[in-house]
């Protein structure tokens, strides 16, 4: 039941079987349904998240109401909002399921243990945040330098799979472009492939 999470903690730290069982004693396992939301703007942001299965977005909600996706998060990676669950602020961000998912929780309490008892997760930890500062700039450099059709294929080859399931809407405010112009490069790509 917990291979997944400890293959994705052994890329980075080697556990021995007391650390393990120990890590596996503070988590906790819950099933998500699709649309279901983990976290919502101004809630206690208490948990960090691996993606055991499915899909999640991480967005939020804009002065004029329009929901802005600014991550998506597939199976076996982690999500939260970090600097709210670092800090011990209400959330300004929504986690929601974007397909029937399943993940391994662990709070802010437990985490905290973890790091005294088991102190190599000090390690883990920190090459998570210096990955998910990376993807970040890279993603901003990308969003200032390419056109949109190159955002567009850049992000079918970093989610093929998400594709599946998140709705155009969605997808198109990751991008920071209309539904109706990623309809446009859709139509573009498929005629492209065809011919």
């Amino acid at each position: 039941m917990y291979t997944s999470i400890l293959q994705n903690i052994s890329k980075h730290i080697s556990l021995d079987k007391e650390e393990a069982d120990y890590f596996m004693g503070l988590i906790r396992f819950k099933e998500v349904p699709r649309k279901a939301l983990i976290l919502r703007e101004g809630q206690a942001c208490n948990y960090l998240s691996y993606i055991l299965l499915g899909a999640f977005r991480v967005y939020y909600v804009d002065e004029h109401l329009r929901e802005i996706t600014v991550k998506f998060a597939i199976a076996d990676s982690w999500v939260t909002d970090m600097h709210c669950f670092l800090n011990d602020k209400p959330a300004n961000l929504y986690i929601e399921a974007i397909d029937e998912s399943c993940i391994y929780q662990v709070s802010a309490t437990n985490l905290e243990k973890l790091l005294h008892h088991v102190p190599k997760f000090e390690r883990f930890f920190r090459i998570l945040s210096q990955y998910a500062y990376t993807r970040e700039q890279f993603r901003n450099i990308e969003n200032l330098s390419l056109s949109a059709e190159e955002r567009y294929n850049s992000f079918l080859e970093t989610y093929p799979r998400i594709t599946q399931v998140a709705t155009q809407k969605q997808i198109a405010s990751y991008l920071g472009i209309t539904p109706e112009f990623l309809s446009v490069l859709r139509k573009e790509k498929t005629l492209r492939r065809i011919s």
